[in-house]
Parts: structure tokens; C-alpha cells; sequence
């Protein structure tokens, strides 16, 4: 009786996987970074001497030359590009914009732990995308880490988060601002599985930059800065690596490790309180960072274990 051999393996196969392995390691840790330099955002934005909506302007403005040099660097060259996908980069950046707008008007309207809890609101909706559009199903390690995560947000913004009616306003620019933020990085998951990471967000920061001109004018706000380190600082940092690695590692995870990554930006946002302004983190701060930090070891070891393409869970 003739035995079926066993398929033959191939130099190609045994390299597949560590390939994956270490392109899911580069995503993670442009992620992670990516989370770090965020954080930093609302820092500079009550440094600037301008208004916040057009401080956002110039947070886009001062990163595009930066974003159109690197990708040209990076060997990106103009192409014809799908109607489709110039749509959808163009909804992108109007979105980011609004997120933007809305977020800096939040910011100086509420506290600091209420803007941070509201405006990250995407934590919670973009894996609730991933698991309804998606069908990005977690795993039993992933639920697990979800929940570490959701315990470690509440004890992190939970004690210091304040309902008062005078925080309103700021509290629902906020909320929006995150719902916003969830609708573009959707979109800019998409566009990254048709096109490169810096060029994509060069050509969304194009439709992002005039409607923040538009709105800091509409709203009377002062554009012209005295002191322009804040802005380079916003713009750098929060623009060109935040944004810059963020939308480098969409597409390539997905949408639950990606929502409980998020969850860095407070972090550092409270580390960054601390130091600056002596806001003291307590017990129930740590271990809230320590569940998170868990729940971000467990989640990156679930994506890792078995390959699997995100970015076609989340392409077009």
C-alpha cells in the first residue's frame, strides 16, 4: 500500500514564520512608541501661546514638509492612486482634524484625567470595531488581557476622573474627539494595506491642515505664535513619530492590541503630570500600570503565537 509522503518543507516555510514573528515585534514596538510620543500632545498644547485649534494647525502644518521628506527618503514616489483610496485618505484627515479640533478645545475645558479618559475613548470602540466589522474574535488569552486592561484604566482614571457640570462641555468634546479618532484610525487601517505607512499620513495631514485653519479662524483664535518650541515640540513628537509609528503599525495587529495599547498614553500622560506638575501618582495608580502593562505582555504573546495576517482582517 503506497504511503502519502509528508509535505516536503522548504527553505521559504522555515523562514516565514520567524519573518512574521519579527515584523509583528517591529509593529508592536512602533506602537508602544508611537502611544509614548501621543501622550505628550496634551502637554504642549497648554504650552503654546496660540489658541487650541490652532495649535493643532500647526502641529499638522510643521509635520507635513518633515512627513513628504521622509517618505521621499523612505523611496516613495508620486504614483496614480485609486479613487477610493484618495477618498478615503481625504475622509481620514477630515476626520483627524475634527479629533484634533474637538480634543484641544476639550482639553483646556476639563481636567486633564477627563480629557485623557474621554479623548481615548477609542480604546474600547476600535476593539468593539474589530470584533463586529472585523470579526476579529479575541482569544481566550486576548479576553483575558481585555479585562486586565479595563481593570487597570478604571483604577488609573477612575479615582482621579470628576463629574461636574462645569467640566461638561469639555467632557463631551472630548467623547467626540475620540469617536472621531476611532473613524480615522479605521480609515488609515485600510489605506495602509493599499500604500506605505509615511506617505499615507503625509497625504492625510494635506486634508487635515486647512480645515484647523479654517476653525481657528471661524473661532477667533489667536494662529500666529510668539514662542514656536512648543509647536515644534507638538508637531515633532506628537505628528511625525506618534502618528508617524501609529500609522506604521495599523494594519500589521489588530484592532483589540492596538485599542489596549492605547491605554500606554495615560500612562505617560500621569508620569509626565508627575513629574511637571507634581501630581503624585498613589497606589491604585501602580497597580492599575501594572495590569496594563500584563495585559499589553499577554496580548502581544497572543499575536505572536499564532501568525496570522491582521492586515487583511482589517484591509480593504
Amino acid at each position: 500500500m503506497h504511503q502519502r509522503r509528508p509535505p516536503r518543507k522548504t527553505v521559504a516555510d522555515a523562514n516565514d514564520a520567524p519573518a512574521a514573528t519579527a515584523s509583528a515585534g517591529l509593529a508592536f514596538a512602533a506602537l508602544v512608541l508611537a502611544n509614548v510620543a501621543l501622550a505628550f500632545g496634551p502637554w504642549f498644547v497648554r504650552l503654546a501661546d496660540v489658541g487650541p485649534v490652532a495649535a493643532g494647525f500647526w502641529r499638522i502644518t510643521i509635520a507635513i514638509p518633515c512627513l513628504a521628506a521622509l517618505a521621499f527618503a523612505a523611496g516613495a514616489r508620486p504614483v496614480r492612486m485609486a479613487r477610493g483610496l484618495w477618498i478615503m485618505l481625504a475622509i481620514g484627515g477630515v476626520a483627524f482634524a475634527a479629533d484634533l479640533g474637538s480634543w484641544h478645545l476639550g482639553i483646556v475645558r476639563t481636567t486633564m484625567a477627563n480629557a485623557t479618559l474621554f479623548g481615548n475613548s477609542a480604546i474600547l470602540i476600535y476593539p468593539l470595531y474589530g470584533f463586529l466589522v472585523a470579526r476579529a474574535w479575541p482569544s481566550r488569552m486576548q479576553g483575558v488581557a481585555l479585562l486586565l486592561a479595563a481593570i487597570g484604566a478604571g483604577l488609573l482614571l477612575g479615582r482621579s476622573y470628576q463629574l461636574d457640570p462645569r467640566h461638561l462641555a469639555g467632557d463631551l468634546l472630548c467623547i467626540l474627539a475620540g469617536i472621531l479618532y476611532t473613524v480615522y484610525i479605521v480609515l488609515m487601517a485600510r489605506a495602509r494595506g493599499a500604500m506605505r505607512p509615511l506617505p499615507a499620513l503625509a497625504l492625510s495631514s494635506v486634508a487635515t491642515a486647512l480645515p484647523l485653519l479654517a476653525f481657528a479662524l471661524l473661532l477667533g483664535e489667536r494662529v500666529m505664535p510668539h514662542h514656536w518650541t512648543p509647536l515644534l515640540g507638538l508637531a515633532l513628537v506628537s505628528q511625525v513619530v506618534g502618528q508617524g509609528c501609529m500609522i506604521f503599525a495599523l494594519g500589521q495587529l489588530s484592532p483589540l492590541v492596538v485599542g489596549i495599547a492605547l491605554l500606554i498614553q495615560p500612562i505617560v500622560a500621569g508620569a509626565v503630570g508627575w513629574v511637571v506638575y507634581g501630581e503624585r501618582l498613589q497606589g491604585a495608580d501602580w497597580i492599575g500600570v501594572a495590569l496594563v502593562a500584563i495585559a499589553l505582555v499577554l496580548v502581544r504573546r497572543s499575536e505572536v503565537a499564532p501568525p496570522r495576517a491582521s492586515a487583511q482582517e482589517m484591509g480593504p
